[in-house]
């Protein structure tokens, strides 16, 4: 077997294996936000634009993979296949008021492979994380003075959590013609979500349990729904140096089919079940997006995205006792949009000298909050990125194909985002994170002449 299909073949095995072992997992957020509603959202991005701020919609290349707008697609060039996966490292640190703490985490990210399937059209499959779950923390506060021994009662909630939401699709891009493509993301959505509250009391420092019932919540839910998205670019060259693309993805909103189940246990043993039917729901999102391209070295690039949150339902308790309901409901999220922009440059794609086929990058973006908490708004987020793409030597994939320079990319991405709130005691969280990613660019497809 030739060594590229050897070198393919193990990496695409090293994924597979990867992936069922990522859904088991909630992707490493360490996040206490990431306790409402489906989770936090991850983060769609992949190597190649990650480090980019995290744009897409205008961008479009016949070496890279753009899930996040299946217009893309119809880029894919007749002779090769892509293939491309990526992890991240990241270092948390977590701060209220005086207190902080810092945690870390890895967790495998996506993976995607794509091929021309026919004229003008493309074809991609890939998996990645949707949303995750995963904290743990303890809350404490003087509630009373215990009338009979005068001692401070002090109640003491622990948090924890897990789990998330993992995405597959299967898509395809066309062009119809020249300038216009169009394209579609259809796929499944699965995971559960596991959160946990657990409530006691302590009269200074020691264990309490006579006058002052501790209690158990446990929330949970199984999710298996479907996920779609149809999206649009037009490239428009406007001179020999210059090209400028367009584009813009709608993410279908819908009911998810899935119930949610709370169950609460009181030291005495008393026990309430309660479950929602049809308890959350997915919101239409927009997203567009502009790139613009100059003599093949400097790319910029700039997206916005539209959430309409507002209107998504998530499980509820309401009343007390055995007169609580447990529901569907709105008011926990809210509309929230997201502002990003960065730029790529490569000195030169066709020179020989190593560091002039390097691409270097640099991005920011900013998200509005999409949660309510406690009638407060959610965490905004800002961050900053920066990295590299370093060209794989290769025989075959550094080789100029009609003037056209598509070489395999070992991708490095840096990553520092900010996520606070505004209300009084909110936990501020400062995200570090190292991206890597490897994209494979294979000429599967090429009939030799001579060998």
């Amino acid at each position: 077997m030739n060594l590229r299909y050897r070198i393919i073949t193990a990496a695409m095995a090293i994924a597979c294996a990867a992936a069922p072992a990522a859904a088991q997992s909630h992707g490493g957020s360490n996040s206490s936000y990431s306790r409402y509603g489906l989770g936090l959202p991850a983060d769609p991005s992949q190597g190649f634009n990650r480090a980019m701020g995290g744009v897409a919609q205008g961008l479009r290349s016949r070496s890279r993979i753009n899930m996040q707008n299946p217009a893309s697609y119809s880029a894919m060039d007749s002779l090769t296949f892509l293939f491309d996966v990526g992890m991240g490292l990241q270092r948390t640190r977590m701060s209220q008021g005086n207190t902080a703490m810092s945690v870390n985490n890895t967790a495998f990210e996506y993976v995607s492979a794509a091929f021309r399937l026919g004229r003008n059209i493309g074809m991609s499959v890939g998996f990645r994380p949707f949303t995750d779950i995963g904290y743990s923390f303890t809350q404490e506060r003087d509630v009373t003075i215990d009338p009979y021994s005068l001692q401070s009662v002090t109640q003491q909630v622990s948090y924890d959590g897990n789990g998330g939401l993992h995405q597959a699709y299967i898509g395809a891009g066309w062009r119809p013609f020249k300038g216009l493509s169009v394209g579609a993301n259809a796929g499944i959505i699965w995971g559960s979500i596991s959160n946990q509250a657990v409530q006691t009391f302590t009269e200074n420092g020691t264990s309490n349990t006579s006058n002052y019932s501790s209690l158990s919540t446990y929330y949970s839910a199984d999710i298996l729904t479907w996920k779609g998205d149809i999206g649009l670019q037009y490239q428009h060259l406007l001179n020999q140096t210059n090209l400028l693309t367009v584009g813009a993805t709608v993410g279908i909103g819908h009911t998810v089919g899935s119930d949610a189940t709370i169950l609460r246990t009181s030291l005495r043993g008393d026990t309430i079940k309660n479950v929602a039917t049809n308890a959350y729901q997915l919101p239409m999102t927009y997203s567009f997006g502009i790139a613009w391209e100059h003599a093949q070295k400097l790319t910029l690039a700039a997206d916005v995205t539209l959430g309409q949150w507002g209107s998504c339902t998530t499980p509820q308790l309401n009343g007390e006792g055995t007169n609580s309901r447990y529901e569907a409901a709105t008011g926990e999220y809210s509309n929230n949009f997201r502002i990003s922009a960065g730029l790529e440059y490569v000195p030169d794609r066709f020179n020989h000298a190593f560091l002039s086929r390097v691409n270097y990058r640099l991005g920011a973006f900013y998200t509005s909050p999409n949660q309510r908490i406690n009638g407060h708004d959610g965490p905004h987020e800002f961050g900053i990125t920066a990295g590299v793409a370093l060209p794989i030597t290769n025989a075959i994939t550094n080789r100029s194909f009609n003037n056209v320079y598509a070489p395999s990319y070992v991708n490095i991405g840096l990553q520092w985002t900010r996520r606070d709130a505004d209300f009084s005691n909110a936990i501020t969280e400062n995200v570090f994170r190292i991206n890597i990613g490897l994209t494979f660019n294979e000429r599967w497809f090429m009939k030799w002449q001579f060998r």
